[in-house]
């Protein structure tokens, strides 16, 4: 299950401050022309401003395992129940946040206050069928995770459709509450997947429509475990973490899972959001029953062996783009070592393969490319735990975005708890070839720098591309921060530094050629210079690299 590692913790806000147009002025070599635009100027150390009564200058803190939706003009997002200082008990669950730029945010209501008396009901149900006792409602230990929300088409209306997650946290043997002294010998409950509707998300007007599916185990009635170390988990699937999708043939489909045995696949009825078979107890003999009942699993990280019980995959998100459905997902805990990976299929329901062609679906192996990971540009401590990620199109545009958390690393210096900060973190997606002999094999990955709408100053020349840039190998390192080093591009056409050999550019489609790696060009703001200031940052991998290339002109 999930780890929330939101302890003893803070709060805070953002705001934001216009800045003249000599703050934003390009650099000499950008060719650019006088736009005047407004740079983000709130810090992201938002702890001065920690308590609820200031929630309407948060912008974009307090933002964990977003899901973003346009809606009568403007974007919303939700998330899950989590703050700085835990200063948002009390306050109703999965609150939001909306914007008309994807830059200046503010603070919206969630859905509901209370649990929803369904789940109860659904829990004790289910428990009477194991042979269990119910636990009393007011026993019951309730988290609330991870909505995923979409606009649709029900009848000739547009609403948002939201479908969200409520953990149960008591042991199932005794009902007791999940603590180390009442710890039984079984495995913690399980979770639940609901939905709910709305035509007034402004005004937090939601209608909630129940019960959707929950986990699910391959394991009849055997919910034992040996111990608090025992990882052998009881559930295969985890019922958390959905994401839903409408494929270009109007099919609906919830794709659901964390750290159990893989991703589950649901086709649901358009109209009504709920599953289209009936499912059943939510336990069988085997994963093959269990299949036919909870949805076909679509991928796993580790395909046998103990750890496939309980591996560090979580987050599904799945996007449709010319011909392949791209599922994003989150990798390992998400305190620090949380990073973004990135598979892709032909079919909604697999079999989905990474850009060496590891085959997910089959779990054979760790995927790759690497879309986001813990990083540092020098002048600043960088980000971790940058990962479960909202994948959203601007509408009416062709750009493509990528919406998480950041959180601060661990011990910074005059920031309590630092690693509970949680801002929320907007990056433009860009799509780059495979390779230099697959022009038109296309991956996405996210730029290094956070969106601040930088207007289109004109080309970006490739004189503008020489100077010295801080480049960054973006590899796996599990809990650890990739950091930058300098990378000189000369006039020659050579280059120096964190790499050697040859560059070359191609203005038209703004591919910047380093060796055997092929990277998009971009202008955003560079977030660590103060006063910040517009600059260009390339964002690319190769299939082979296992890495992703991150660079910031200096």
């Amino acid at each position: 299950m999930k780890h929330l590692l939101i302890l003893s913790i803070y709060i805070i806000a953002l705001t934001f401050a216009g800045c003249k147009d000599d703050d934003v002025e390009p650099k000499e070599d950008d060719t650019e022309t006088d736009t005047e635009f407004t740079i983000p100027t709130y810090d992201d150390d938002y702890s001065d401003i920690a308590s609820w009564s200031d929630r309407n200058k948060w912008n974009l803190a307090n933002v964990h395992d977003p899901s973003v939706a346009y809606y009568d003009g403007y974007y919303y997002m939700y998330g899950t129940d989590a703050s700085y200082g835990n200063v948002h008990e009390g306050h109703g669950h999965f609150q939001g946040k909306r914007s008309t730029d994807l830059v200046n945010w503010e603070w919206v209501g969630g859905p509901f206050y209370d649990p929803p008396s369904w789940v109860a009901d659904s829990l004790n149900a289910i428990r009477s069928r194991m042979g269990l006792e119910a636990i009393p409602e007011e026993d019951i230990n309730y988290g609330y995770w991870a909505p995923v929300v979409r606009r649709v088409n029900v009848g000739g209306q547009e609403i948002l459709r939201m479908y969200y997650s409520i953990v149960i946290n008591n042991y199932i043997k005794s009902g007791k509450a999940n603590t180390d002294a009442n710890f039984d010998g079984s495995w913690t409950e399980r979770a639940f997947i609901g939905m709910c509707e709305s035509t007034d998300p402004a005004g937090a007007e939601w209608e909630d429509k129940g019960f959707v599916t929950t986990s699910s185990s391959d394991r009849g009635l055997d919910y034992s475990r040996s111990s608090l170390s025992d990882w052998d988990a009881y559930f295969y699937y985890n019922a958390i973490d959905p994401t839903y999708i409408v494929t270009p043939e109007g099919e609906h489909y919830l794709i659901h899972g964390s750290w159990h045995s893989g991703f589950a696949i649901l086709q649901v009825d358009p109209a009504t959001g709920k599953p289209l078979n009936t499912l059943g107890d939510p336990w069988a003999d085997n994963a093959s029953e269990l299949q036919a009942r909870y949805g076909k699993r679509i991928g796993t990280r580790v395909g046998s062996g103990y750890w496939s019980r309980w591996q560090g995959s979580e987050a599904p998100e799945v996007i449709y783009k010319d011909g392949y459905y791209y599922l994003f997902m989150a990798y390992d805990p998400l305190n620090v070592p949380y990073n973004t990976r990135v598979v892709r299929s032909e079919n909604i329901d697999g079999p989905y393969y990474d850009i060496t062609g590891r085959n997910f679906t089959n779990g054979e192996g760790d995927s790759y490319p690497i879309v986001t990971h813990p990083y540092k540009f020098n002048l600043s401590y960088g980000w971790v735990g940058i990962s479960h990620c909202a994948i959203f199109q601007k509408e009416d545009t062709d750009e493509w975005f990528y919406m998480s958390q950041g959180r601060l690393p661990e011990n910074v210096p005059g920031i309590p708890v630092s690693n509970a900060i949680m801002m929320g973190h907007v990056r433009r997606i860009v799509w780059c070839p495979a390779s230099k002999s697959e022009p038109d094999n296309l991956w996405p990955v996210a730029l290094p720098e956070r969106y601040a709408a930088v207007p289109d100053y004109g080309t970006i020349t490739k004189d503008s591309l020489v100077g010295t840039w801080e480049h960054i190998n973006l590899e796996y390192k599990y809990g650890q921060q990739n950091t930058a080093s300098s990378l000189t591009l000369n006039a020659d056409g050579t280059m120096s530094g964190a790499l050697t050999g040859s560059w070359s550019y191609d203005e038209a489609k703004k591919q910047l050629t380093l060796g055997d790696v092929i990277v998009c060009v971009e202008r955003e703001v560079d977030w660590e210079a103060s006063p910040r200031r517009v600059t260009l940052v390339y964002a690319g991998t190769e299939k082979n690299l296992n890495a992703t290339y991150w660079g910031k002109k200096k």
